[in-house]
């Protein structure tokens, strides 16, 4: 007699985040000539829920979820949400071997010189972090800078057991100015912004303004004009 392969199927459940229960029907360990038991297994699998500002703020102030900023440490530095809990996905990457050094200099001589990106690697402790401050029924609020490292943490939490987890579709960059008490010397939603592309748009106006001074000199004064240059260096 051919025997039966697991089969699983899931119903909604009717709660405010995104769960399912889960029925598995799996081949009993015990057998019977002729026979297979079977014996099915009832568990809840939880899945991320995705808010927006709004619903996140919701969240917080009625349900009471907990905020984890998972951003690195300079960002979060940058600007955070009061009264937060900091457990970075990512910490900065000070491994001394060749390969990491090699790594590091291109890395900050071009993305950490224009963007003021860190070099960083996976925090192996990040599970244990949270959990050593929540219990896996805890209900968290999962926030980054633009969504996609709440959305790998939350992944790992999920899988890690925590059942009650939420992320801010699009991040901090997509909160505006006053929604949330925020500590640090910028704004939220500027908090990932750093390095040379900060001061590109001041150096493009300042030469912008030169350029047309100079193009209404010449235009209205070009006597003078030509005696200035007539005055410069050559080489």
């Amino acid at each position: 007699m051919g025997g039966i392969g697991p089969c699983c199927s899931t119903l909604p459940s009717s709660n405010l985040r995104t769960s399912w229960l889960t029925l598995r029907t799996v081949p009993h360990r015990r057998t019977y000539p002729g026979k297979q038991v079977l014996q099915r297994k009832v568990g809840i699998k939880a899945e991320i829920n995705f808010v927006n500002v709004e619903e996140a703020k919701k969240l917080i102030a009625v349900d009471g979820y907990a905020i984890v900023d998972v951003r690195d440490k300079s960002q979060f530095d940058r600007a955070h949400i009061k009264s937060c809990y900091h457990v970075p996905l990512f910490i900065e990457n000070q491994d001394n071997d060749v390969g990491t050094i090699i790594k590091r200099t291109v890395h900050n001589n071009f993305s950490g010189l224009f963007f003021g990106l860190p070099f960083t690697k996976l925090n192996p402790e990040f599970v244990q972090s949270v959990k050593a401050q929540f219990s896996p029924q805890s209900k968290l609020l999962l926030v980054c800078q633009e969504g996609l490292r709440s959305t790998a943490a939350a992944a790992k939490l999920e899988k890690a057991g925590f059942e009650n987890i939420a992320c801010i579709t699009s991040g901090l960059q997509s909160v505006k100015p006053g929604t949330f008490d925020s500590v640090g010397l910028t704004e939220l939603q500027d908090a990932g912004k750093a390095g040379l592309v900060t001061i590109q748009g001041k150096i493009s106006a300042v030469l912008g303004t030169v350029l047309i001074c100079a193009y209404l000199f010449v235009t209205f004064f070009p006597e003078q004009a030509e005696k200035l240059l007539q005055m410069a260096p050559t080489s």
